[in-house]
């Protein structure tokens, strides 16, 4: 790290690299943020971005929800897998509503003597497939998989729903 000083108050600590370097020529045109004239200086630490695999992934999905908007005949859905169970749900973001909420921890759906995970998962996509039917849901605006990778329950799950014609397969 080097320490440039900018004034008398302020004080820009930036990682030792060609591309800012560590002369104060090239940052000379810096405006000065603080005007204390008492006390410690100022100390603005300049970091390199955070890890850009793991935030783009949330990046990409916030844009995508920027963009795909569920209406009330035209619901988003969104489905999370984690390492052991799988939610989905169908959103009203304009209404701000869930329409659907189905996982594979409700006792409807995994039934009393317990089912395996991928069965269980079908059954999520049975039951999504009978509300958007008593709601009359014909089509979905976007199918968010939060950034997941398509494993066997989220297979499962997606193939009951494109036998409805959600999904385009």
């Amino acid at each position: 790290m080097a320490l440039i000083p900018i004034s008398q108050n302020l004080i820009l600590m930036t990682p030792t690299s060609s591309f800012l370097g560590t002369s104060p020529s090239r940052l000379g045109s810096l405006p000065c943020l603080n005007t204390r004239s008492k006390g410690r200086p100022l100390i603005i630490e300049a970091k390199s971005r955070a890890n850009t695999r793991t935030e783009s992934a949330v990046v990409l999905n916030r844009r995508m929800r920027r963009k795909y908007n569920g209406t009330p005949t035209k619901p988003r859905l969104s489905v999370f897998c984690s390492s052991r169970q799988l939610y989905a749900m169908l959103v009203d973001d304009q209404n701000k509503k869930c329409l659907f909420y189905g996982s594979t921890l409700q006792k409807s759906i995994c039934g009393d003597p317990p089912c395996s995970k991928i069965e269980a998962a079908q059954r999520v996509g049975e039951e999504l497939v009978k509300t958007c039917v008593e709601l009359n849901i014909n089509e979905i605006s976007t199918y968010d998989r939060n950034g997941f990778a398509r494993g066997e329950r989220m297979e499962a799950f997606e193939v009951e729903i494109s036998r409805h014609g959600f999904l385009l397969r």
